[in-house]
């Protein structure tokens, strides 16, 4: 069996419960500030594409709606040209709108709904339960 040494090259099994309850508890801190630093990590990177992404929507969106208020106005008028009421022009093309918007909204759903949880966090969240449950085994996580 191997025996853990402390820093002071005093082994553990020669620790006093309070030395080790102090070691667990100062060991437990600084895994889960690492777990979270590393949850952190992996999200903003995530946040960040996503910020960006919705800059870029919206200012497409703020130009496409300029350029779509002008071309619905002329596909009234040339739906009228070709005999349609001016009301029945306009209504034609407000669906045709609303049909697009239904397609833009499906998509957005689906490309939300691809966004997954933190997957290398979870991972080494698990692996870490494992090696507290036997600290002393060889998981192939940490070594005792």
């Amino acid at each position: 069996m191997t025996e853990t040494i402390r820093p002071d090259g005093r082994p553990v099994d020669d620790q006093s419960l309070g030395e080790l309850v102090a070691t667990v508890s100062r060991d437990l801190s600084v895994l889960v500030n690492r777990e979270i630093e590393l949850a952190k990590a992996e999200l903003s990177a995530d946040i960040k594409r996503a910020g960006i992404g919705a800059g870029f929507l919206g200012g497409g969106g703020f130009l496409a709606y300029f350029g779509a208020l002008f071309l619905s106005v002329a596909a009234a008028f040339g739906l009228h040209g070709l005999g349609l009421g001016l009301g029945w022009s306009f209504l034609i093309v407000a669906g045709v709108y609303f049909a697009l918007a239904g397609l833009l909204a499906m998509a957005g759903v689906k490309s939300v709904r691809k966004v997954g949880p933190p997957r290398r966090t979870i991972a080494t969240v698990k692996e870490d339960l494992a090696w507290v449950r036997h600290p002393r085994r060889d998981n192939g996580t940490r070594t005792g």
